[in-house]
């Protein structure tokens, strides 16, 4: 799921950076407008993606080594 998130934001964040780059929005462009409901359902995935992303900065840092059968300090 945190990968999703972070997939989706990153998408918004190039949609936003060409919005203020070149004054071109993609997800506009290709949906039929910024008012058009799948326009609207997209915008709205953005912002739950970075709602999502949020909770990363209250996370451990945990790694999770797994036993493949090697034996690496032996």
């Amino acid at each position: 799921m945190d990968k999703t998130a972070l997939f989706i934001l990153l998408l918004g964040g190039l949609n936003w950076g060409s919005v203020g780059l070149f004054r071109f929005d993609v997800v506009s462009w290709a949906f039929g407008g910024a008012g058009s409901v799948i326009s609207r359902i997209v915008y709205i995935l953005f912002a739950l993606s970075a709602v999502w992303c949020i909770s990363l900065f209250f996370r451990r840092n945990e790694v999770i080594e797994t036993d493949r059968g090697s034996n690496r300090y032996d």
